[in-house]
């Protein structure tokens, strides 16, 4: 394609995902369902451009006041994530000076607004959650995310894995808490590769996978992954459960449990039950009440902890937005709770970093049901589960994730056992 034309395709692209109507990938994915004759390098290029503008919207929105033309074009210029040579090709004299005299200003000078680019009231909360710490995470979440894969240990081990991977030159390595994980940053060829299609790995962060890890789930045993969506961490405790007992994912959301079918083929799970609830309090869930080993209620959130694959959430949600999603987390963690049998375990967790969605979530619950639930340590869960440096993974008894500190997405998880 001429490098003019993939440049407006570029900036047709950014004029549909800024406007924030919907997801930032559901956007990137219809755009090239229609416009299929785009090979591998061109959708990269516009997909990576788009979720560059977005990591760093507010900086590039500014620099790009002193340029021309339509806005858009002059974000795609910026961000610009294929070669070198593609975007000189579709750029005159003109537009070249301009970009040569944008990128030749020194960044650190700039208002710290436009070096962290995140909205006043969120960049107010990490500052105060984390000090120090938080332009070490600004760093991070300006850095695209790696393709963190995990093991089916019911078809193949880790190490065989790693071998395959290497042997077809794709550049992988063990990670460092998961003893399920690999990672890697070959993100285009991975799902043509046999490993993928015949189920021996599932692309799952690593934190995504210590969650599941949390729950302890064992042979046997009748678990519920209360809010399953795509059935990502209920594939992971299908394994963890050898494929026997009953294992029921459970979602408001018909069309998320639709798009676990192909992955569950892919697994060889049997013990796996989808089921499409109305809500917390739903029939289905109150015939389970009391005869559950583990529950695991990975909520519904803000999203804030996958900025570096989702930049897009920054900017759609809002302080209003987070308080009334507390007030349906708290809702659902409570009709969850409901599931546990005496001396079964519950795990609380989200992919968020702010503590409204976390610890203040975990804290009332426990104070509101410190009869019947007792607080288990976060680091006594993951050291018997062979999690190696498990206490780096915790702070006040609950699991805490961080992209700048271990390399995974933002997470939170709480674990209880019941009396």
């Amino acid at each position: 394609m001429h490098p003019n034309a993939l440049l407006d395709l570029a900036t047709e692209l950014l004029r549909q995902v800024l406007k924030f109507e919907a997801p930032a990938d559901g956007v990137v994915s219809a755009f090239f369902r229609k416009h299929r004759a785009l090979g591998p390098r061109e959708r990269h290029a516009l997909a990576e451009t788009t979720y560059n503008v977005l990591r760093q919207r507010l900086l590039f929105q500014n620099l790009a006041q002193s340029g021309s033309g339509a806005l858009e074009r002059r974000l795609a210029l910026l961000a610009w994530q294929g070669t070198e040579s593609l975007r000189r090709g579709a750029i005159g004299p003109n537009e070249q000076q301009w970009l040569a005299e944008v990128q030749a200003i020194d960044r650190s000078t700039l208002p710290e607004k436009l070096r962290h680019n995140l909205p006043d009231w969120l960049a107010t909360q990490l500052k105060n959650a984390l000090g120090d710490e938080f332009w070490p995470l600004m760093e991070a979440l300006s850095q695209p995310a790696p393709l963190d894969l995990r093991v089916n240990t019911l078809k193949a081990k880790r190490e065989d894995v790693l071998a395959t991977l290497v042997a077809a030159g794709v550049a992988a390595e063990l990670m460092p808490y998961s003893p399920w994980g690999l990672r890697t940053q070959a993100k285009s060829s991975l799902h043509r590769m046999e490993i993928y299609t015949g189920g021996l790995v599932e692309v799952q962060d690593e934190g995504s996978q210590l969650l599941a890890l949390l729950t302890g789930a064992k042979r046997g045993e009748m678990v519920v992954d209360f809010c399953a969506g795509a059935g990502g961490k209920t594939l992971a405790l299908g394994a963890m459960m050898r494929n026997t007992g009953r294992l029921y994912a459970f979602d408001v959301s018909g069309h998320r449990l639709e798009a676990l079918k192909p992955r569950l083929a892919r697994s060889g799970l049997s013990n796996v039950y989808p089921a499409q609830i109305a809500h917390e309090r739903d029939e289905r869930v109150k015939r389970l009440a009391g005869k559950i080993d583990r529950v695991l209620v990975d909520a519904p959130c803000s999203g804030l902890g996958t900025l570096r694959r989702n930049p897009d959430l920054k900017w759609r949600q809002s302080p209003k937005a987070i308080e009334e999603m507390t007030v349906k987390q708290s809702a659902i963690l409570a009709g969850a709770a409901r599931l546990v049998k005496s001396g079964g375990r519950l795990v609380y967790s989200t992919c968020s970093v702010l503590p409204d969605e976390n610890e203040a979530i975990a804290a009332a619950f426990t104070e509101a049901q410190r009869g019947d639930f007792r607080l288990v340590p976060a680091a006594e869960v993951l050291e018997a589960a062979k999690v190696e440096n498990a206490a780096a993974l915790v702070k006040d008894d609950y699991l805490r994730l961080w992209p700048h500190r271990h390399g995974t997405d933002g997470f939170f998880a709480a674990v209880w056992e019941r009396r």
